[in-house]
Order: structure tokens, then C-alpha cells, then sequence
């Protein structure tokens, strides 16, 4: 797969892991053209997978930050304004534009651009025009997911209902994943 399908795919589906097991497509496949078991590096094709997410993350079109699951993501443009919207129900890590670099020496460099640095004045504009509602629903259902109520961050660590692995947080985002419209307003 070349850059420019690449970006096209991303377009196409508005947002992507890179490589990570989510609720939204993994690029890193798309790339290598088969399912990836374990690490993308180990793959036969992980140099072309990699060439790939370079061209990807320098585009124009497309921010890449932590949105899903905290993992790295290529957000289409088309979704600035959605993600601009609801910035503030999402920890600040997820929203914040990430750049990876490797500096002559071959060390990789991760710095992050906080939200709303990076974000285009035309893109804030019309974040304005959206209801959340509006918002949420262009990024999908995996968006309220993702969400963190400030209280249930300090209470998700450790917390379990009994007889349970999953967190009281996680109990009720899975009920709204699976009943979206008894949440809706």
C-alpha cells in the first residue's frame, strides 16, 4: 500500500489505529495486507509499514495523537472540529497532537502538542457549530468509550464490582456501548 492509499483509507474511515487492537480499524494491517500477530516490527513488511506511517503523520490531513484506548491514532481532518468539540471530555494525553521523531544519533523522540495548540483557528470556528451530541455521533460509537468523568478517574484505579475484573467505569461503558439509545438525551 503507498502513502496517498494510505491517507485515503484513513479519510475513508475517519479514524485509525496505527497498530494497536481497538474498536477502529489497524492501518498496520491495511499496510502489510493480513492480520499481524504480535508486533508490526517483527513483520516481513514492517519497513514499508513504517516508511508508510512517516509519510501519514507528516500529512496535512491527518493528526495524530492518542484518541483511542490512549494508543496512537490517525484522525482525518474531516474530524477536527468533532474532536475539538469534546476535547475536554477525553484526558488531556488523548487529545494532544503527537509527534514522533528520530534524531541523528537513531534515538526516538515522542513530543506532545497539548490541546488546543494545535488545533487551526478555521477548525475551532467550527467546533462551535457543533452540539456534543453532534460531535460524538461523527466520531462514532466508540467515542463514549473513551470518555472519563474527572470523579471516576481517581475512583476507576483499583475499584471492581464484586465477583468482577472490570471496574465499575468499565461495567457502565460497556452497558452504553451496548444499549446507546437508553443513554441518549
Amino acid at each position: 500500500m503507498t502513502a496517498d492509499k494510505a491517507i485515503a483509507f484513513i479519510k475513508k474511515h475517519s479514524v485509525v489505529l496505527a497498530s494497536a487492537k481497538g474498536p477502529v480499524p489497524r492501518l498496520s494491517e491495511v499496510i502489510a495486507g493480513e492480520p499481524i500477530k504480535g508486533s508490526w516490527w517483527a513483520h516481513p513488511k514492517s519497513h514499508r509499514i513504517f516508511d508508510v506511517f512517516q509519510v501519514v503523520a507528516d500529512s496535512a490531513d491527518v493528526l495524530v495523537c492518542r484518541l483511542v484506548n490512549g494508543k496512537v491514532t490517525f484522525v482525518h481532518r474531516r474530524l477536527w472540529p468533532a474532536v475539538a468539540r469534546i476535547a475536554k471530555k477525553f484526558p488531556a494525553n488523548q487529545v494532544s497532537q503527537v509527534h514522533e521523531e528520530h534524531t541523528a544519533s537513531g534515538r526516538h523522540v515522542t513530543r506532545d502538542v497539548p490541546f488546543p495548540k494545535w488545533v487551526p483557528q478555521t477548525v475551532m470556528e467550527r467546533a462551535k457549530g457543533l452540539s456534543e451530541q453532534e460531535a460524538f455521533d461523527a466520531l462514532g460509537s466508540w467515542a463514549n468509550l473513551q470518555v472519563v468523568p474527572p470523579d471516576a478517574q481517581r475512583r476507576r484505579a483499583g475499584k471492581r464490582e464484586k465477583g468482577s475484573n472490570l471496574s465499575m467505569f468499565e461495567i457502565k461503558a460497556l452497558t452504553i456501548m451496548k444499549f446507546p439509545d437508553c443513554f441518549r438525551k
